[in-house]
C-alpha cells in the first residue's frame, strides 16, 4: 500500500512551513491562490489525507472497518454483514456501515468519507447503478491511494482486489439440472436482476444447462428484467404457457413466481416445480417452502473480514497478489419442488 505523506514533509518538499501548507489546505485567505494550488497539487500527487479520527501516530491503524452494502433490507446482505461484524470483533477491529442504496454516488460518498483516515479497509459489494454504468474508478483511486478493498458477491474484474463470490455460475446451471433431472422439461428463467454481474453469471447458468440436455432455449420463457415493477404481468404470460419448470434468479422472483403460480390454480410442485435463489426468510416461510440456492452469507462475510485483516496486519511490506475466493453455495430442497 502506498504510503501516505504529512504535513511536516510536504512543507519540507517545497520548502514552505508546516503552518502555510496547513493554511493552504484549509484555504486560509492568508495564503495566495498560486501557493494554494500549488500546495493542493502536490498534496494530492504525494497521497496526503488529512487526520481526522486520531490514528495511532506510530503505526497509523484505527483498526477500523468501512463495510459499504448495496441494500440492507436484503436479506442476503444482512448475513454476510452479520459474518463480516462478528469476525471484526474477534480480531479486535471495528466496523462502521455505509449503505448505498444502489446509488452510485452515495457509494462515491462513502468511500470518500471514510478514506480520509477513519477506517484502515473497505469490505463492500458494488452498488446496482455502478455496475449498469459501468463505472468503477472510484474503487481503483481508493485503492491507489492505499486503502484496500475486499469485494463481496458483486464484483468486478476491471478493479483488482481481493474478492469473496460465490459459483453463481455453476450453482445456478446445478439447480437448472435438478429441475430436468425431475422431469421438467419447459423450465422458464426469471430474473429483476439482469444488470448485476451475478444476474448474468445466474443466467449463462441455466442456458448452459439447456444446452448440455439438448433442450431448445424458449425466449417466450425468459423473463430478464433490471426492476420488479412489470416482473408480475411477465410471470402471468409464463405461467399461461404451460411450464413444467421455473427458475427465479432473485428472492423477489421466486416468491412472485409462487405466489402467481398458486392464484392460477397450479399445484406446487405437481404442475410447476420452483427454484429460487437467496435463501432468504420468505422461502422457508412460504406454503409450499421454496427449494433455493443458498449462498452462506455469514460464511462470506467472514472470509471477506479475514482477507481484509490479514492484509491489513501484514503491513505495506507485503506484495501478496489479490486473491478470490469461491464460496460453494448449497441446493437446499424443500416442498416446491419433486424430491
Amino acid at each position: 500500500m502506498k504510503e501516505r505523506a504529512t504535513l511536516k514533509q510536504i512543507a519540507k518538499d517545497l520548502h514552505v512551513s508546516v503552518s502555510t501548507v496547513s493554511k493552504a489546505l484549509n484555504d486560509s485567505p492568508e495564503i495566495s491562490h498560486q501557493t494554494k494550488e500549488k500546495i493542493r497539487e502536490y498534496a494530492k500527487l504525494q497521497n496526503y489525507k488529512p487526520n481526522v479520527s486520531g490514528l495511532n501516530l506510530k503505526n497509523r491503524k484505527t483498526k477500523n472497518i468501512g463495510v459499504i452494502i448495496p441494500n440492507i433490507l436484503n436479506s442476503f446482505f444482512a448475513k454476510v454483514f452479520s459474518g463480516i461484524e462478528s469476525t471484526a470483533e474477534k480480531r479486535g477491529y471495528n466496523v462502521i456501515t455505509c449503505i448505498s442504496n444502489e446509488s452510485v454516488d452515495k457509494e462515491i460518498h462513502a468511500l470518500e468519507m471514510l478514506s480520509n483516515g477513519t477506517i484502515d479497509g473497505f469490505i463492500l459489494s458494488i452498488s446496482e447503478e455502478a455496475q449498469k454504468l459501468n463505472q468503477y474508478d472510484h474503487f481503483t483511486t481508493i485503492i491507489n491511494d492505499g486503502t484496500p478493498i475486499v469485494m463481496f458477491d458483486r464484483i468486478s474484474d476491471q478493479v483488482n482486489c481481493d474478492k469473496v463470490i460465490v459459483d453463481d455460475f455453476d450453482s445456478a446451471m446445478n439447480a437448472t439440472q435438478h429441475l430436468i433431472d425431475s422431469g421438467c422439461r419447459k423450465i422458464a428463467l426469471l430474473s429483476t436482476i439482469d444488470n448485476l454481474s451475478v444476474g448474468k453469471l445466474r443466467a449463462k447458468g441455466y442456458f448452459e444447462a439447456l444446452t448440455r440436455n439438448n433442450l431448445t432455449v424458449n425466449p417466450e420463457l425468459v423473463v430478464l428484467c433490471d426492476n420488479e415493477s412489470d416482473l408480475d404481468v411477465q410471470i402471468e404470460k409464463v405461467i399461461n404457457r404451460n411450464v413444467d419448470g421455473i427458475f427465479a434468479l432473485d428472492e423477489y422472483a421466486s416468491v412472485s413466481a409462487m405466489k402467481i403460480a398458486l392464484k392460477n390454480g397450479l399445484n406446487v410442485p405437481a404442475d410447476v416445480s420452483i427454484i429460487g435463489f437467496a435463501d432468504g426468510v420468505w422461502s422457508r416461510r412460504l406454503t409450499p417452502s421454496l427449494s433455493t440456492v443458498s449462498q452462506h452469507g455469514p460464511e462470506i462475510g467472514t472470509t471477506a473480514a479475514n482477507l481484509l485483516i490479514d492484509r491489513l496486519e501484514r503491513g505495506q511490506q507485503d506484495e501478496q497478489e489479490y486473491k478470490t475466493t469461491i464460496i460453494k453455495t448449497e441446493l437446499r430442497h424443500r416442498d416446491s419442488t419433486v424430491k
